[in-house]
């Protein structure tokens, strides 16, 4: 089954936790690979990996993807065999942290407002933009869109020069 996450030359795992299913998390430098226990394969790289949990009471490890505002973001909750699979949490949490170029919180509904995040591989590569509306905040409200807009300004400003590189997904916020 293993075989089946055909990684790129050079590329090595890092640290795995096997599923109570028969599917594997698969850690690696630049991605984290999911092999469900029917053979599907997402190779995920770690900026694209929005967040992650887990909840030792239960074994579950949660995995959820960045994605496009409005879009379903795909998510992963397995059940992992070992009781706390340690190397590989710690790698999960590493390698998320370590995509994180900057990120920035404008609150525009008491607390709750929109989140942009500039993240990039750990290993190099493009500049990956998102924008996050939390619960509560429509983001076809003019206000919650200026905001944003302002917010996706200043985070740019504060980048300077890197922020001028390509970026591959530069959110769309209007």
């Amino acid at each position: 089954m293993l075989q089946a996450a055909a990684l790129p030359r050079g590329e090595r795992v890092l640290a795995s936790a096997a599923g109570s299913d028969g599917s594997w998390l698969l850690g690696t430098r630049s991605r984290l690979v999911l092999l469900d226990a029917a053979g599907e394969v997402v190779r995920l790289p770690w900026e694209q990996v929005e967040d992650a949990g887990w909840d030792q009471e239960t074994s579950r490890l949660q995995v959820r993807e960045a994605g496009e505002f409005g879009a379903p973001r795909r998510e992963w909750t397995p059940t992992v065999t070992e009781q706390e699979p340690r190397a590989f949490l710690e790698l999960l949490r590493e390698r998320v942290t370590a995509s994180i170029v900057v990120q920035r919180q404008v609150a525009v509904r008491g607390k709750r407002g929109v989140v942009v995040a500039c993240r990039r591989n750990p290993t190099g590569g493009p500049l990956h933009w998102t924008a996050t509306f939390e619960p509560g905040v429509e983001p076809d409200d003019p206000e919650v869109r200026a905001a944003a807009e302002a917010l996706l300004a200043r985070v740019r400003a504060e980048l300077g020069e890197l922020a001028d590189t390509p970026a591959d997904d530069l959110p769309s916020i209007s």
